[in-house]
């Protein structure tokens, strides 16, 4: 499933990065806001215009076919990429919001890693932090200040360096460099991890890192996407779990997903777009993929 002709890996390389290149969003120098440079889209697969296209008894594009099997949504592949399949609009709205809600409140959870842990450890309840707008102290600087026992919030602490507080009065002015508010780490939320831990420092999964099963449901809606790639017979068993969070303009450079122990199984890769946000997923190499 993974591509079986040999392919030149400089040359897919360089062609990935160019495309890369083509579609990023670069900006217009503009006094009072942002205004993103015009892209050509001609080349750009659309995966909603071409499931509303099937629905209507239109003709697929060229290089693009309906792939046959039980499967209660229309699930489509590339000529050009074997083993990638694409499912668009596999989720409803309310089944988005949903786990866009997990993807906030439960996913970065401890024991679950985030980008956050190499600075500040282990987070609990970041979201709900936020909310509150607390913020989150270094354990040096309060040993260093008086604060009363009614400004520090112990209920949602899960590290020995640092503890949110409740608001960063006067007396911290001097030590600004060791606070930073939950809401500025909540935008610079960039990943958690589910399952089996990944180290990206050696690029493995590490097993020895404590971690807890993938959530049931998403193990469930994992299978159900993975079924279409599926040998006859065979249920799909996730073990891990990247969610990666995005802002506007933000983008994920090209990498390979190839760490995985089995390569005859698929790798799930779900987006949620309820909230009409356009994306660009760049596919250069012939992973077995469920979009």
């Amino acid at each position: 499933m993974y591509g079986a002709e040999p392919v030149n890996e400089e040359s897919e390389r360089t062609a990935f990065r160019k495309a890369e290149k083509k579609y990023k969003i670069y900006y217009e120098n503009a006094k009072k806001k942002k205004i993103p440079r015009s892209v050509d889209l001609s080349e750009v697969i659309d995966f909603r215009s071409i499931l509303e296209s099937f629905k209507g008894g239109g003709d697929l594009p060229a290089g693009v076919f309906e792939l046959k099997c039980d499967f209660n949504q229309p699930v489509f592949g590339l000529v050009s990429r074997p083993g990638f399949y694409f499912i668009p609009a596999a989720l409803s709205i309310e089944e988005q919001c949903h786990w866009i809600r997990e993807s906030l409140t439960s996913f970065p959870q401890p024991p679950n890693r985030t980008n956050h842990n190499a600075i500040y450890g282990p987070l609990q309840d970041l979201f709900l932090a936020a909310k509150e707008g607390k913020v989150l102290i270094e354990e040096d600087t309060l040993a260093e200040n008086i604060i009363s026992e009614a400004n520090l919030d112990q209920s949602n602490v899960n590290t020995p360096r640092w503890k949110y507080i409740k608001e960063l009065d006067e007396s911290f002015s001097r030590d600004a460099g060791k606070s930073v508010s939950a809401s500025v780490l909540l935008r610079k939320l960039r990943w958690s991890t589910l399952g089996l831990q990944f180290d990206w420092s050696k690029r493995s999964y590490n097993i020895a890192l404590p971690h807890k099963k993938i959530p049931d449901k998403l193990c469930m809606l994992a299978k159900r996407m993975a079924a279409p790639a599926m040998p006859c017979s065979e249920e799909f068993h996730p073990e891990a779990a990247i969610v990666n969070y995005f802002g506007l303009g933000d983008m994920l450079g090209g990498h390979l997903d190839d760490m995985e122990k089995d390569w005859s199984k698929p790798i799930v890769s779900i987006r949620y777009d309820s909230i009409k946000c356009s994306m660009f997923f760049l596919l250069s190499m012939s992973f077995c993929l469920i979009c």
